[in-house]
């Protein structure tokens, strides 16, 4: 064998073909003896015109199928295809050429050739391959496959060579391939899992669906959920397609598959309407929403993308990766990929960015999202999400860019966090902004969680589970919206495009889901057992159990979100995008609140900002106490306590703030006046010194 194994590629093709040659004589003359039972026709000379006739025709056959090109040691159908073509032709050649030239070979002896040379000429092969097979064949992982499809065939095709998984059989919804045998495994229906399970030990299964609807795929999880296996998923249609995975590359589940909602096909009218060949800018580009946002807008052919982030790496890294896909781009001229570093709060380098490239369109994702973050910091969150934003829609209004899009968040709605209460503040500054006589088109897009976003709940079960537990949650009721990052991205585009100014758009997230079942579902889908803290160890327990254990709500967590301010919402023409009526604060109103906070964010003042927040129109009630560092305890208030009542809004707007003899706050930054809202008739005011 090791000799065979050295020769050189010609010389082991050579020895095949003289392999195959003999034992195309001997089938042949065994089919002769079988139709004559005697020898005798071995005298006839025409029986050996005829052998030869068959040995080069199925030769030539074998060598034109590809049988010579293939390796032995992994033959498959492929080999059993040239094999039995290269065969056929032989019969035919020898049928054609005995009835034209009067042969003494019976009509029959052509079949029975080829009933003959089949097995021999291929089983040859298949038999060198199992004894040609690695050692690790014997140790591999039995696996079921779910899906008898091509996807389901091809993946058995690729497991014949791993090193670490063997297919045992197939499972198939579809009742006319059961009992079916497809590359020799048999299909068996879902109501016997529980039974080949048990019978051949088996403790993973391999999704093969890639072109199955998430509703289907959900449909199927659940099913397989009560048993105590692991499944794992090839790479869905779309990835296949693009060319972005190989049908062996064997993945975990995304949560995703888990929630059973498929996304509603993008509008390409809507998609392009506020970005082909215009400029388009994109805060927070290295963001999960922000980075998804700009790998949207870029294949929508813009002249110019604009990416702008406080972050150099996330900025780095998202540029590198649109710089490759633009590579990939079949448009003329292919789109310009800019990176530029800063901050939305910095109004000299927003006015800057948007007059020097004539922005179109901006999407503003900038923004601290993390509700324990924002209440530890609750003056840079503040900072950040609201004079953030009034600073980016005064410098689009003044500089006549046509549409500004905010992404929004759930957490808006009755907040309970200083997350949701700035959130809910930059609504109403777009919202105010909108009612002034200005070229540019505001709106806001309000959805709930993305999935795969940094510091989802999803990505820490996922290290917890892979970890060996305990899953973490901090409620068993609490509930979420759940979105893909790419969905949400292409509905808040098609948004903007249907934007009439100071629109609030709600996406319809479908059913909220309960993240305790989500984390036992996870759990068991991973082949695992889930057990909650207040349950004791079984007896014998084997290691695979997972503990889940409620650590108690966050500071400024909720048990539920909620998408509207109001009950009513008006349809659009999109089926996934609602419109919500929410009522704007006027100017005025809002204004003297956002000098107030201002002022108290300037002074370090936070138990000033909570009770500016609570006492104003945006439906904030913390329900925890102060968690911010910077701050002394105070416990929670309300509308009605004293302390609220001493912070009259109207006197923070007009009170001047403490100054040392240099200009500066003690903080030691400069205190810029909250400037009046910009209409393009007229410029805007410069940012003052507020003891003006």
């Amino acid at each position: 064998m090791r000799w065979f194994l050295s020769l050189s590629r010609p010389a082991k093709r050579a020895l095949q073909g003289a392999l195959d040659a003999a034992l195309l004589a001997l089938a042949f003359l065994a089919a002769m003896l079988l139709r004559q039972e005697n020898l005798l026709f071995l005298r006839d000379q025409g029986v050996w015109l005829g052998l030869a006739v068959v040995i080069a025709l199925a030769c030539a056959g074998f060598l034109r199928f590809g049988l010579y090109d293939s390796v032995v040691r992994f033959a498959g159908m492929a080999t059993i295809r040239a094999v039995t073509a290269g065969v056929a032709l032989g019969a035919l050649g020898l049928h054609l050429v005995s009835r034209d030239h009067g042969l003494e070979v019976p009509v029959s002896v052509p079949l029975i050739f080829v009933a003959l040379a089949v097995p021999v000429v291929g089983g040859w092969r298949f038999a060198l391959r199992g004894i040609l097979a690695p050692p690790w064949r014997d140790r591999r992982e039995p696996v079921l496959i779910y899906g008898a499809g091509e996807a389901g065939r091809q993946l058995r095709a690729w497991l014949r060579h791993s090193p670490d998984l063997t297919p045992t059989g197939f499972i198939d919804d579809n009742p006319l391939l059961h009992g079916a045998v497809i590359a020799d495994l048999r299909v068996h229906p879902p109501t016997e899992i529980d039974h080949i399970l048990r019978r051949d030990g088996i403790t993973r299964i391999l999704l093969a669906v890639p072109s199955a609807r998430r509703e289907d795929r959900a449909r199927i999880l659940a099913r397989l959920e009560p048993f105590p296996i692991r499944v794992q998923t090839i790479p869905t249609l779309g990835d296949l397609v693009a060319g972005r995975a190989g049908i062996g590359e064997v993945r975990e589940l995304r949560v995703e598959d888990l929630l059973g909602r498929d996304p509603v096909p993008p509008r390409s009218a809507l998609m392009s309407t506020d970005i082909a060949g215009k400029v388009v800018l994109v805060t927070g580009a290295g963001g999960s929403i922000g980075g998804e946002l700009c790998r949207q807008v870029l294949r929508q052919g813009p002249r110019q993308l604009l990416l702008f982030d406080l972050s150099e790496y996330a900025l780095y890294t998202i540029h590198e990766e649109l710089q490759q896909l633009r590579n990939t781009l079949s448009a003329s001229p292919t789109p310009e990929v800019i990176p530029l570093t800063g901050s939305v709060q910095d109004a000299g380098r927003v006015a800057a960015i948007l007059q020097r490239f004539e922005v179109d369109t901006i999407y503003h994702a900038a923004a601290y999202k993390h509700v324990p973050l924002v209440e530890m910091n609750m003056v840079e969150g503040l900072r950040n999400n609201v004079f953030g934003t009034l600073v980016l829609a005064q410098e689009a209004a003044t500089a006549g860019v046509g549409s500004v899009v905010l992404i929004s968040t759930d957490k808006a709605v009755r907040p309970t966090n200083v997350m949701g209460a700035s959130k809910r503040l930059a609504e109403l500054i777009f919202q105010a902004q909108a009612q002034l006589p200005s070229a540019t088109r505001f709106s806001m897009v309000r959805f709930g969680n993305v999935l795969g976003s940094s510091g989802s709940v999803i990505e820490k079960f996922q290290r917890q589970i892979t970890a060996g537990g305990p899953v973490t949650l901090t409620h068993p009721e609490i509930t979420r919206y759940f979105m893909t990052i790419p969905e949400a991205a292409q509905l808040v585009i098609q948004a903007g495009a249907m934007a009439r100014g100071g629109d609030v758009f709600v996406l319809d997230m479908g059913a909220p889901v309960r993240i305790a079942d989500l984390a036992r579902r996870m759990i068991r889908l991973s082949g695992l057992t889930p057990r909650t803290g207040t349950q004791p160890p079984p007896q014998g327990a084997e290691a695979g159990e997972i503990e889940i254990t409620v650590t108690g709500l966050r500071p400024g967590e909720k048990l539920f979100e909620e998408l509207l301010i109001d009950t009513a919402a008006q349809p659009t023409e999109h089926p996934r995008i609602l419109m919500a009526v929410d009522a704007a604060l006027p100017w005025n109103t809002l204004s003297a609140l956002l000098r107030a906070l201002q002022l108290a964010c300037d002074q370090g003042d936070l138990a000033r900002i909570r009770a500016l927040l609570t006492k104003a129109s945006i439906g904030y009630r913390p329900l925890s106490d102060m968690v911010d560092p910077c701050a002394v305890a105070i416990t929670c208030a309300t509308t009605d306590s004293p302390a609220l009542a001493a912070v009259p809004i109207a006197a923070h707007a007009t009170a001047a703030p403490i100054q040392a003899a240099d200009g500066r706050l003690p903080t030691g930054r400069p205190s810029p006046a909250f400037p009046a809202p910009v209409a393009t008739t007229t410029p805007p005011p410069k940012l003052q010194q507020a003891a003006h």
